[in-house]
C-alpha cells in the first residue's frame, strides 16, 4: 500500500514540473517577440528619419579616398611650381617642404581615417593658399627674366657695333695710308685718335662683357643648422648668414676663373670684416674697399648660382644692411637683409 502511494506522489510531482517548464518557455518565447519587435521598430524608424545612418562608414570611407586624390592633384601642381621656379632662377625650399607635409597629410589618414572634413579644410587651404603666392612669385621672375635679358641683349648689340665701328675706323685708316701716301705725322696725329677711341670702345666692351648677379637672396642659419629667411630674424637666433645668387649668361664674357667679392655693410656704414675670416681689401675705381668674403669661381656661361655662407663671432646689430657684389672691378650686384 505504501508503494502505491509513493509511486502516485512521484507522478504528480513530475506532472506539475512538467507543466513549470512550459510555462517557464512561454514566458522566454514572449520576451523574445518582445525583443525582435522593439529592434524592428527600431530600425524602421532609422529608415524613416534618418536614412544616411547605415552609410556612416561608407562616407567616411568616401571622404578618405577624395582626400587622398585632392592631395595627390596638389602635390602635382606643386612640381609644376617647383619646375617653373627652378628655370627662373628662384628658390623652392618652401615646395619642398609643402609637398613632405603632404606626405606626412597622407601618411595620416591612411594611419588614422578618422580624420574630419573640418581639420583637412584648413591643411587644405594651406595648400591652395601657397600655390596662389607662388603663381604670383612666377608672374614676378617672369617679368625680371624678361627685363635682364631685354639689357643683356641691348648691351651685347652696343658691343657689337662698337667693335664693328673699332674695325671699320682701323681698315679706313690702312686703306687711306696705302692709297693716299698720308704723311707721317698726320698718320701719328690719327692713330692717337684712333688709341683713344680704341681704348673707349674697349672699356665700353668690358662694362658690356662685365658679370652681371640677379636674385640676391640671404638667408639666416640658426646655431643648429636650420635655415630661414631673414624676414623678421632677430640678431641673436642668427648663427651664420647664407647669400645666394644666379650669374646671368652673357655671350661677351668669358669662361674662365674668376673672383667674387662680398660686401656685407652694417646700418653704421661700416663693412663687417674679419681677417682671421678671411676679409681683406680690393681695389675699385682706384680705392681701396674692405671686402667681407671671396671666392673664386669658374665661370660657365649658364645661368649659375654662387652662394657664400659667412658665420660671425659676434651677434649681427639691428638694423637695415646692404649686400654689395663685385668681380672684375665692377659692381656686379646689390642685396639688402634686415635684422630686428
Amino acid at each position: 500500500m505504501r508503494h502505491k502511494l509513493a509511486a502516485a506522489n512521484y507522478i504528480t510531482s513530475m506532472q506539475s514540473d512538467s507543466i513549470g517548464s512550459r510555462e517557464k518557455r512561454l514566458e522566454r518565447l514572449v520576451y523574445l517577440l518582445a525583443f525582435l519587435v522593439f529592434l524592428l521598430a527600431g530600425m524602421l524608424y532609422i529608415e524613416k528619419y534618418q536614412p544616411d545612418f547605415w552609410k556612416l562608414g561608407q562616407s567616411q570611407e568616401t571622404f578618405v579616398e577624395n582626400a587622398k586624390e585632392r592631395l595627390d592633384s596638389i602635390s602635382k601642381q606643386l612640381q609644376v611650381r617647383m619646375i617653373q621656379i627652378k628655370r627662373l632662377g628662384g628658390r623652392v625650399n618652401e615646395l619642398e617642404k609643402a609637398r613632405l607635409q603632404i606626405l606626412g597629410d597622407q601618411k595620416e589618414l591612411a594611419e588614422h581615417p578618422e580624420m574630419g572634413p573640418e581639420e583637412f579644410q584648413k591643411k587644405l587651404a594651406y595648400y591652395l593658399r601657397l600655390l596662389g603666392l607662388k603663381d604670383q612669385e612666377i608672374k614676378k621672375l617672369r617679368r625680371e627674366n624678361v627685363f635682364l635679358l631685354a639689357r643683356n641683349d641691348s648691351l651685347s648689340r652696343e658691343a657689337k657695333l662698337l667693335q664693328d665701328g673699332l674695325s671699320n675706323v682701323q681698315k679706313a685708316l690702312r686703306d687711306s695710308s696705302a692709297t693716299f701716301g698720308i704723311e707721317k705725322r698726320e698718320l701719328n696725329e690719327r692713330s692717337r685718335v684712333l688709341e683713344v677711341r680704341n681704348q673707349e670702345l674697349a672699356e665700353k666692351v668690358s662694362v658690356a662683357a662685365a658679370l652681371r648677379a640677379e636674385g640676391v637672396n640671404v638667408y639666416a642659419i640658426s646655431s643648429r643648422g636650420k635655415e630661414s629667411g631673414m624676414q623678421g630674424q632677430k640678431a641673436k637666433r642668427i648663427d651664420k648668414i647664407r647669400v645666394i645668387f644666379h650669374l646671368q649668361n652673357n655671350s661677351l664674357a668669358t669662361r674662365e676663373i674668376k673672383t667674387i667679392y662680398l660686401r656685407i655693410i652694417e646700418p653704421t656704414g661700416n663693412t663687417l670684416s674679419d681677417y682671421a675670416l678671411g676679409s681683406g681689401t680690393v681695389l675699385f675705381k682706384g680705392k681701396e674697399l674692405v671686402y667681407t668674403a671671396k671666392q673664386r669661381i669658374f665661370y660657365e656661361n649658364n645661368h649659375q648660382s654662387v652662394e657664400f655662407i659667412y658665420p660671425r663671432s659676434t651677434p649681427y646689430r639691428e638694423g637695415k644692411h646692404e649686400i654689395e657684389l663685385y668681380a672684375e672691378g665692377f659692381l656686379i650686384g646689390l642685396g639688402t637683409f634686415e635684422v630686428r
